[in-house]
Formats: C-alpha cells, sequence, structure tokens
C-alpha cells in the first residue's frame, strides 16, 4: 500500500471514536527493530503552538522501550477489519512472539518509523515532553486508581507533535 501526505488540516473525524472505540496503534523503533502496541486512550489538540497528540504506556509495556529510545513513533488506524489484529497487539507481547508475522500485518516505513501497510490513517509523532502518572495526582474520589491500576504500574504519557499524516491512497 502506497500513503499519500496530507495537511492536518484536512483530516476530519471524531477522536473520541477513533482512539476510543476504533483503537490505534502505537509503534517505536526502526525498519529493523520494532514493537507495536493497541492503545485506546489519547489525546489530541494544540499545544505549545503545535499540533499534539498525547498517548500513554505503561513501563512494563515491551513497547515502552522502543518509545523511550527513539525520537519520533507513529500512530495507525486501522479499518474494522483489522479488529483481530488489533485486538491480538493488545493483548500479546513483542517479547514473546512477532506480531506482524502473527497477524498478517505489513510493517511499512514512513519518515523513518515503522506503521503498517494496512493503515487507513498514519500520524507520524515526535516526542516534545513526557511526565508520569501517579496516584498523588488524582484529585477526585471516583475509584480511577482502584479501577484502571489496582497495583499495576502508572503510565507515561507521551505529548508529541504531529510532524506527519498520512493516508491510504
Amino acid at each position: 500500500m502506497a500513503f499519500k501526505k496530507i495537511e492536518i488540516n484536512e483530516l476530519s473525524f471524531n477522536p473520541f471514536e477513533k482512539i476510543g472505540k476504533q483503537w490505534m496503534l502505537l509503534t517505536g523503533g526502526n525498519k529493523d527493530n520494532f514493537n507495536t502496541m493497541t492503545a485506546s486512550w489519547g489525546q489530541l489538540g494544540v499545544l505549545w503552538n503545535k499540533n499534539v497528540l498525547t498517548c500513554y504506556v505503561r513501563p512494563t509495556r515491551y513497547t515502552y522501550g522502543y518509545i523511550e529510545d527513539n525520537e519520533c513513533y507513529t500512530v495507525s488506524f486501522l479499518g474494522e477489519e483489522y479488529r483481530k489484529a488489533l485486538s491480538f497487539c493488545g493483548s500479546h507481547s513483542g517479547r514473546d512472539c512477532d506480531k506482524a508475522k502473527e497477524t498478517g500485518l505489513t510493517p511499512a516505513e514512513i519518515d523513518g518509523c515503522v506503521t503498517f501497510a494496512e493503515s487507513e490513517l498514519v500520524l507520524v509523532c515526535r516526542k516534545l515532553y513526557s511526565y508520569d502518572l501517579q496516584e498523588s495526582g488524582f484529585i477526585t474520589d471516583d475509584g480511577i486508581p482502584e479501577k484502571f491500576f489496582n497495583g499495576d504500574a502508572y503510565h507515561r504519557a507521551y505529548i508529541s507533535e504531529i510532524v506527519g499524516v498520512y493516508v491510504k491512497e
């Protein structure tokens, strides 16, 4: 599959649907050594006069090291026909298997970063800032720490500039 670069202002979608319901693949590394994971938490917006995406990755995830060690990563959105692949990539570790091989997804390179040929939309993101979520940061008492962490590691948030937007041709 070929991709066409577009301007970010050409995008038109509901981010709550795109991120929260359709899910996305976060992929770090390079064409020779990468890993991907499924995510359904994130934000899109403007910060510091830049178009940004914020994503969240637990330090226990294999993809975490790939995102930490590289300046850029991709956020890829695939069609509903890839729901099983997305589910697999969110429930299996790249430490134990080759996710691309197991799912049939085809790695592709864009701007020196890895995505997948089956993607409908790819955002190339350059990290600007990161911070770690902490239990002490919660200002409400509505059970979020117990529900979403319950002893698991808290996520690192990455605020990243969207430096490239690609759609399937």
